[in-house]
């Protein structure tokens, strides 16, 4: 070996051993000891038995591939052609599949598997559900894995039965829950949550408040998946907490509750705020405050050059005047100060910069009130009617923005679809006060069904194009159902044969590289042809469409053979 004449290695050799092969067999057991993902240290006891772990193991296959799908997330520079799957891209999908079935990682595999996790936080849930118990009982020997051991590995490893079977006795249940640590006891939380709610509640309780701030959020949080009206009377103490981002949490949990007294609080002072009058005053007449609505963009009356009949060309006749005078108008006049009450209430008194403090509590406000008094208030109008009416005094914008996180919070179908509106209008028209701001169609969809969010953002593409589809996208469930499938691909297309740019929509094919029904390879193998050159094109367009087909194509079939191997059929 090559330098061990120049240089004394590091180890001492043993008797009857020349020093290239004892440098040789500290390398073996050096490779040995990190793939038993245990670092080097001192003489100790060893570590007690690994738990067992009786569900199925993977098929011979589905193992090989996952090893596979490991050593490609390390390989440094990976070369090869452009169309040639990304293998990194498709393990968080393997991941899910593989726990879909309910298997468990091979143990050879583990420390591979958690490395990959620790790199990637994406990873993480799926990861330490496949590894399971022997995941966390690994974790504690290597501290590079601690991260399995805090909040978020807790609440992955409470789908296994681990803690709960260690804390059968309700003795040992508060013993684990006292001195466990903090993985544990959320773990335990969210376990005991999901199957006694109150003696979930009671164990959070006993020691709440001995626990520390940051520790408080998070069991706190951890509410939210089972929350109940049997919560309200413990969040109404968290309002009085020391931590201000615990008092936040504990109103934001109470205003998902319809029924809650902070619920009804927030109502009332949202109807002293917003009420629906038939008669407004015209924008040459102050408002109620003598000005335009702070914290929002408010166009004055504008002067049009008169027509040959001496009208403007957007002077209303008299019928559309007097229909306009009858139709109602919402009138808005927020809050003059944020007292003590709203702040307990979990109302944040000073706003972000450049925003206005009147128009900041107004949005707070509205958005904690249950959205079906709207509707009690508003002489028995649906969402889609109130959500139509207009807004006086330039305040809409603020109101429809408080409006939609109020739907999202409270996971109102039928309010999303009023504020979605039509897919077929653009989500910024010129002339307006930029929309998107206030509306997020990507969050409103999340509320509705995924055939019905398929449905909405295939229309959209179809309306629109790709350029503001890529956040809309991501919250449609995978594998995308077949209308929005055909809908991508075809934007696709129509984007080839403008003679587009293809890196301009390397996020929409990486998106459909993962998320297209892997049934739909061989419908696309024709775009995988280089076209031909077409006048104003981009130079070498053509190629690097085909590329980008390609890969598609291929990653698709790479797909479908991950979920055959995995298919215990």
């Amino acid at each position: 070996m090559l330098g061990t004449e120049r240089r004394t290695p590091p180890v001492a050799p043993r008797p009857g051993q020349d020093a290239p092969s004892a440098l040789l067999d500290a390398a073996a057991l050096s490779t040995v000891r990190r793939r038993a993902g245990l670092r080097p240290a001192p003489a100790r006891p060893g570590p007690g038995r690994a738990p067992e772990d009786p569900r199925p193991a993977l098929p011979t296959a589905a193992r090989s591939r996952l090893a596979l799908l490991l050593a490609d997330r390390s390989a440094p520079g990976r070369g090869g052609s452009r169309s040639a799957p990304d293998l990194a891209e498709l393990l968080p999908q393997w991941l899910a599949l593989a726990n879909h079935h309910g298997y468990r990682v091979p143990d050879a595999l583990l420390p591979a598997l958690l490395d990959a996790a620790r790199a990637r936080t994406d990873l993480r849930a799926e990861a330490l559900t496949l590894g399971g118990p022997r995941a966390l009982w690994l974790a504690r020997l290597n501290p590079d894995w601690k991260f399995a051991l805090r909040g978020a590995a807790g609440r992955a490893s409470a789908a296994h039965p681990e803690p709960s079977e260690a804390a059968a006795a309700p003795d040992e249940e508060q013993r684990l829950w006292e001195e466990g640590l903090f993985a544990e006891r959320v773990s335990l939380l969210a376990v005991a949550r999901h199957r006694d709610p109150a003696a979930g509640l009671a164990l959070l309780s006993g020691t709440w408040s001995t626990e520390r701030a940051e520790d408080r959020l998070m069991f706190l949080d951890s509410l939210r998946d089972d929350l109940s009206p049997s919560d309200e009377p413990f969040l109404e103490q968290a309002l009085s907490d020391r931590s201000r981002n615990v008092r936040a949490t504990a109103a934001e949990l109470l205003s998902a509750l319809p029924g809650s007294a902070l619920a009804a609080r927030m109502a009332e002072r949202s109807r002293s705020c917003v009420s629906l009058a038939a008669d407004e005053p015209t924008a040459d007449e102050p408002t109620v405050e003598g000005s335009t609505s702070e914290g929002s963009t408010h166009d004055g009356p504008t002067t049009d050059e008169p027509t040959a009949d001496g009208l403007s060309d957007d002077e209303p006749t008299a019928a559309e005047q007097t229909a306009a005078e009858q139709t109602p108008r919402i009138a808005v006049r927020p809050p003059d100060e944020c007292d003590s009450g709203m702040q307990r209430d979990g109302i944040v008194p000073k706003p972000p910069s450049g925003r206005g403090e009147r128009s900041w509590w107004l949005g707070q406000l509205v958005e904690a009130t249950p959205l079906d008094r709207w509707t009690e208030w508003f002489g028995g109008r649906g969402p889609a009617e109130i959500v139509a009416l207009p807004v006086a005094d330039g305040w809409q914008a603020d109101l429809h923005a408080a409006w939609c996180r109020a739907a999202v919070r409270q996971r109102s179908a039928e309010w999303c679809r009023a504020l979605l509106g039509t897919p077929a209008v653009a989500p910024v028209t010129a002339g307006e006060a930029a929309p998107a701001a206030w509306r997020d169609p990507a969050k409103l969809l999340s509320a509705l069904p995924s055939r019905e969010r398929a449905e909405w953002v295939a229309e959209f593409i179809a309306s629109h194009g790709l350029s503001d589809a890529f956040r809309l996208l991501g919250v449609c469930a995978v594998p995308w159902a077949e209308p929005l499938g055909r809908a991508v691909v075809d934007a696709l297309d129509i984007a080839r044969d403008a003679g587009s740019y293809p890196w301009s929509f390397s996020g929409i094919m990486g998106l459909a590289e993962r998320c297209l029904d892997p049934t739909q390879a061989d419908r696309l193998e024709v775009l995988t042809a280089i076209p031909d050159e077409r006048e104003g094109a981009a130079p070498g367009a053509g190629g690097y469409w085909a590329e980008a087909f390609q890969r598609l194509v291929g990653t698709l079939r790479l797909r479908e053979a991950m979920r055959a191997e995995l298919d215990p059929a």
